[in-house]
């Protein structure tokens, strides 16, 4: 009979733990529009990343060197993003905000955009594998890339200020457009961005 007892409260306490372990660990997920801003840690996040790749892109093409090359040459400028490095001290995605630049770059229409390193290498290695097993009607051959003649590349860096639960992060990106033929830097832009985080004390 003891042994009954004890294995009841057993059971009970186990139910009574199991319980508890499941109160305050709701997850809820709601689904919103990918336009919405969503700053819920005060990071570097999708927004900042579309927002700052939109206003270069634009600052970019409204400078002189662009009327320039399409008066010289009688054609649009052929531009390829290069290396946008991470400087700050955040865990940024650096592609992320490469591919918010090409996607700006492409739809301007005032560029022609060509793919970047990484992609020109796997393009390179489909026309060798064509090489050997397409029809020969449908191979594509190499040495008729297009060249750019301008490279877009910068850096993000941040600034961090934190004192009594509060904090004041400062991003800052500079990108150039350097002409491939002579390096001149052609273009220079920078966007700032300052976001104040407050942490609010939740007192029991």
């Amino acid at each position: 009979m003891v042994i009954k007892k004890f294995g009841s409260s057993l059971v009970a306490t186990a139910s009574v733990a199991l319980a508890l372990s499941g109160c305050g660990h709701e997850t809820k997920v709601t689904r919103v529009d990918a336009g919405v801003v969503t700053d819920l840690s005060g990071r570097w996040n999708d927004t900042d990343s579309r927002m700052v790749a939109e206003a270069m892109v634009k600052d970019a093409l409204q400078y002189p060197w662009l009327g320039g090359f399409e008066k010289a040459n009688q054609r649009q400028p052929v531009v390829v993003v290069g290396t946008v490095l991470n400087s700050s001290h955040e865990h940024i995605s650096v592609q992320t905000f490469i591919t918010d630049l090409e996607r700006e770059l492409t739809n301007s229409q005032k560029v022609t955009f060509v793919a970047g390193k990484g992609e020109r290498d796997e393009v390179r290695t489909e026309r060798k594998e064509q090489a050997m097993y397409a029809r020969e009607d449908t191979q594509k051959a190499p040495g008729k890339e297009i060249g750019a003649d301008f490279m877009m590349k910068g850096t993000i860096a941040t600034i961090l200020d934190e004192a009594d639960g509060t904090k004041a992060v400062f991003y800052q990106v500079d990108l150039q457009m350097i002409d491939l033929e002579n390096n001149a830097k052609v273009w220079y832009g920078q966007k700032k961005i300052k976001k104040v985080v407050e942490k609010k004390r939740t007192v029991f």
